[in-house]
């Protein structure tokens, strides 16, 4: 392995870098971002360059890789449900006419969501499966499971709540 400066290797290829991230995020912040991640990807694994002539491809790829990556994390945290009420439209058919496309990212976030359930206690798994799956109301719910309807409502935010937790989790920022 060659000596490699990283402060000059960052003068050299930033401007670079930007330009392949904003051609990708079409944003000149998240470009930003991408470069400082890529720099951050690329010091991690320095030790690893024996050919220092081919440092320039190797830091645009991982600068394009980095810039995917933001663009897909960026979808998916648009697409968490931050109101029962969305996620309730969601797992619902009322949608008359939706697009192939729509109709495949709906599929594909029930599925992830269906998974997802399963990372929450029993308990808030049974309420959230109960009330959106099943569209049972509070006191419906309360009945079912032979709860206070005032436990059903804690349990149900209890449960929007770790399921935001585990989304973001799964899907940073």
């Amino acid at each position: 392995m060659a000596y490699i400066d990283f402060d000059e290797l960052y003068r050299k290829h930033e401007k670079k870098l930007r330009h392949i991230a904003f051609s990708i995020t079409k944003d000149s912040h998240l470009a930003e971002d991408v470069v400082q991640e890529t720099f951050i990807k690329a010091f991690k694994k320095m030790e690893t360059i024996v050919e220092t002539d081919k440092i320039s491809a190797w830091l645009a790829a991982i600068a394009g890789r980095t810039a995917i990556d933001f663009l897909r994390a960026e979808k998916r945290r648009k697409w968490l449900p931050s109101d029962q009420s969305l996620m309730e439209q969601i797992f619902s058919d009322q949608d008359i006419n939706p697009s192939i496309e729509k109709e495949v990212e709906i599929i594909l976030f029930k599925e992830d969501i269906q998974h997802l359930l399963y990372k929450l206690t029993n308990e808030y798994q049974e309420v959230l499966v109960l009330r959106v799956q099943y569209g049972l109301k509070e006191e419906e719910i309360a009945s079912q499971l032979n709860l206070k309807s005032g436990t059903v409502k804690t349990r149900l935010h209890r449960a929007r709540k770790q399921l935001r937790k585990v989304m973001t989790e799964k899907y940073p920022a």
